[in-house]
């Protein structure tokens, strides 16, 4: 038996498979790690077997292998089927893809199983015997510690553990080596698994489904496999119990199921959730978690001991067998797309592993993608809407405040009037509420008034950020920090200004607004613990602060029902960047953080939510209609601003990314590049029979030009989407693959993020 195999090492030299000799007291299957002595020192190396074969004429001596990494296989065959379309969809090699099937503690031997120590009565040891050895004549124990270890463990007639031992009988480790030695005793040891949940949340009964949410759970029920749906629901409206119940339902179809949430924050609050109504088969899998507990939680999934995953974006990759549903939450989120290679979208790969398994897929969010919502109403998904929130609790008012105006009647502040005394009478009626601002730090831009000096990261070309807390500036892209200069480098000045607004800003005007309130700040700087999300959710959940301020953690599926007020301090911040979905991201951003007000009763009674959005463009589309919670009109003004400008979805960008320590060299590799990409691509639209479907072919410096003392520049392809977009992207992927030069990123398909 031969095994065909890719080895561990993430480079396209060695990005195809070899042969290994499977030994006759081996068993290997594919899926598979294996360890094979590899290159011409024969060096053992890591290697994922992909396929097994009975023949193989090589015609040379096969090496063969050593042994497996595990007793069971850590790949599934349909995450195989899965890495290989990773590989072609995404350009990257076989290895890259592979990998993210797997934790990285796995790899290597990084971590190792927990064993539990217990201990137990000898074999052939009489408990009466031994038990009257240890007394005196008089009755008394001999040495009182190991007379009662030995009791307890008598007494209780099955192993128990070291730590369970030491509680009953405290500074009794002494006295249970000496059992041991004595032979009275046998230590054993089981292996467990590391939790990284706390404590029990207890269990809760499904409520009564709304009319909406009974046809929803109905429909993905009854679906087809590999059907996507859309699940369109307004904020509240109940989305997460059609979760939960169309998860039950594979669940006793012997299913199991995968669920994305596009924040760590929201995990806690989520997992919780679906313990109570799942209990011990729900699984995390999250950045956050230690090595170990990633590990194990890993290992009861692929065991089969967890059959519901909740996670974020890697957890699309949990190896779930009998896969019946994944569900993304909030699938409108950028977080959803990851920015290292490979540069994959869990939707796409979502989308792929159902095909793959058979499952549904629920795409769900209050307002969804343009793309998503336009394949609804195509019927490239079956479209499913909530369009009311459950218990008739109504949609939050929302106001819109003209910050220019405010301005004009001379308040400098960053609470308008509207939202200073909303603040006030919120907390005096005992009630909390959220202030919203998307950017952390005290102040994001600081220069010299003298001569205009800007203080930029020395690695990266961008304005450093103010933080007032530590007196540092910091780099948000690279991490690089230093000390606030006393004086300008430049000119010798003292006249420094910080300007712009933060998180930290927000907090230091809040307490001036409010003294004594009770606030907590959610955002980068002070999550950085591994608990830090849970710990300030439980806080503001059980009422120890009056506001929560943060970025767009607080925007995403909070459910706290104390929130009766949100405050959207700068709802300009997102708007007017230089990026085609700029609009559709804020109105999905405002429309979201709107929707944590008002989502419960209070004291048996409806209390509509309240919120105040301050804007310096008080008429845009993106303000006005999310504050009219109107996701159709912008729908159909956005999407055919897009049809007549030919913007996604109705063209395609392609950007190639090149990152060199010399400016010259990373400019002479993006022309190169725009020269064979645009021949590639024209030729592969000639033997179409297509017309001039590439619009445009650019390069230069890309918009952050040196990040991470890298020089970045980008080459910009943009075609209008027909039926023979696939054969040019095709083409210009192949022109990408035969182009190798150190500082080539590789080419990306609707990047995320064009910066």
């Amino acid at each position: 038996m031969f095994a065909k195999l890719i080895i561990d090492i993430a480079n396209s030299n060695v990005d195809r498979l070899f042969t290994y000799r499977i030994p006759e007291e081996l068993d290997v299957r594919a899926g598979h790690r294996v360890l094979v002595p590899f290159g011409r020192g024969n060096r053992p190396k890591e290697a994922f077997v992909i396929d097994v074969c009975e023949e193989y004429d090589t015609g040379f001596e096969v090496k063969s292998i050593v042994r497996t990494m595990e007793p069971y296989t850590a790949l599934l065959p349909d995450q195989i089927e899965l890495a290989k379309w990773i590989a072609r969809a995404y350009h990257c090699t076989l290895c890259d893809a592979l990998r993210l099937m797997l934790p990285a503690e796995l790899r290597g031997g990084g971590v190792k199983q927990k064993t539990v120590r217990t201990l137990a009565i000898a074999e052939g040891v009489s408990p009466e015997e031994a038990e009257a050895a240890m007394l005196k004549k008089d009755g008394t124990p001999r040495a009182p510690k190991q007379y009662e270890v030995f009791r307890l463990l008598k007494t209780s007639g099955v192993p128990m553990t070291v730590s369970d031992i030491m509680a009953y009988v405290p500074g009794s480790a002494g006295a249970i080596s000496a059992l041991i030695k004595k032979g009275f005793v046998t230590e054993q040891g089981y292996v467990t698994f590391r939790s990284p949940f706390r404590g029990e949340p207890g269990r809760d009964l499904p409520p009564e489904l709304t009319e909406a949410q009974s046809a929803a759970v109905e429909a993905i029920s009854k679906g087809e496999k590999g059907q996507v749906f859309l699940l369109h629901g307004v904020t509240g409206s109940g989305k997460t119990e059609v979760y939960l119940n169309a998860i039950s339902r594979a669940i006793e179809g012997g299913g199991s199921a995968i669920v994305l949430v596009p924040e760590i924050s929201l995990t806690p609050q989520t997992t919780d959730r679906f313990r109570r109504r799942f209990g011990e088969i729900v699984a995390v899998m999250h950045s956050r978690l230690s090595a170990g507990e990633r590990y194990d939680e890993w290992r009861r999934i692929r065991l089969g001991k967890a059959r519901v995953v909740i996670g974020a974006r890697s957890a699309v990759f949990a190896p779930t067998e009998g896969l019946k549903l994944i569900i993304i939450d909030e699938e409108h989120e950028p977080s959803y797309r990851s920015e290292s290679r490979p540069e994959y979208s869990a939707d796409e790969v979502a989308i792929r592993r159902v095909r793959l398994t058979g499952a549904k897929l629920v795409l769900g969010s209050a307002t969804p993608q343009l793309v998503s919502y336009l394949r609804a109403k195509q019927g490239a998904y079956r479209l499913l809407e909530l369009p009311e929130r459950i218990n008739g609790i109504p949609m939050p008012e929302v106001e819109i405040v003209d910050m220019r105006t405010e301005f004009m009647a001379g308040n400098n502040s960053l609470f308008s009037k509207k939202l200073a005394d909303a603040l006030k009478s919120c907390v005096s009626s005992g009630e909390q509420a959220i202030l919203f601002l998307n950017r952390r730090g005290y102040s994001y831009h600081g220069e010299c008034r003298a001569c205009g000096f800007v203080f930029t990261c020395p690695h990266c070309e961008v304005s450093m950020t103010y933080h007032k807390f530590n007196g540092t500036l910091r780099c948000h892209y690279c991490g690089y920090s230093t000390c606030v200069p006393q004086v300008c480098p430049s000119c010798g000045s003292r006249f420094i200004k910080f300007s712009g607004i933060g998180t930290q800003q927000v907090e230091e005007q809040l307490q001036k607004l409010i003294p004594g309130v009770r606030s907590l700040r959610m955002d980068t700087d002070t999550t950085g613990g591994k608990t830090s999300h849970r710990d300030i959710l439980d806080a503001f959940s059980h009422r120890e602060a009056d506001v929560l301020i943060g970025t767009q953690m607080v925007a995403k599926g909070l459910d706290i029902p104390g929130v009766t007020l949100v405050g959207v301090v700068f709802a300009d911040s997102s708007l007017f960047h230089s990026d085609y979905r700029s609009s559709e991201r804020t109105f999905q951003l405002l429309t979201q953080v709107a929707g944590r007000a008002g989502r419960a009763l209070k004291d048996g009674e409806i209390k509509r939510g309240h919120v105040i959005v301050q804007t310096n463009a008080p008429g845009h589309r993106a303000v006005t209609l999310s504050a009219k919670h109107d996701y159709k009109t912008f729908f159909g003004l956005e999407i055919n601003d897009r049809l007549h400008t030919l913007f996604p979805p109705f063209a395609v960008f392609a950007r190639a990314l090149f990152e060199c320590r010399d400016e010259a060299a990373a400019a002479r590799l993006a022309e190169r590049f725009a020269a064979e990409a645009e021949s590639a691509v024209r030729g592969a639209l000639a033997a179409e029979g297509a017309g001039d479907e590439l619009i445009f072919v650019s390069h230069g410096p890309a918009p952050i030009r040196r990040r991470e003392d890298l020089y970045r520049y980008a080459v910009v392809l943009k075609l209008a989407r027909t039926k023979h977009t696939s054969a040019a992207i095709t083409a210009l992927r192949r022109a990408a693959d035969g182009f190798n030069a150190e500082g080539f990123r590789g080419v990306d398909v609707n990047p995320g993020d064009m910066l």
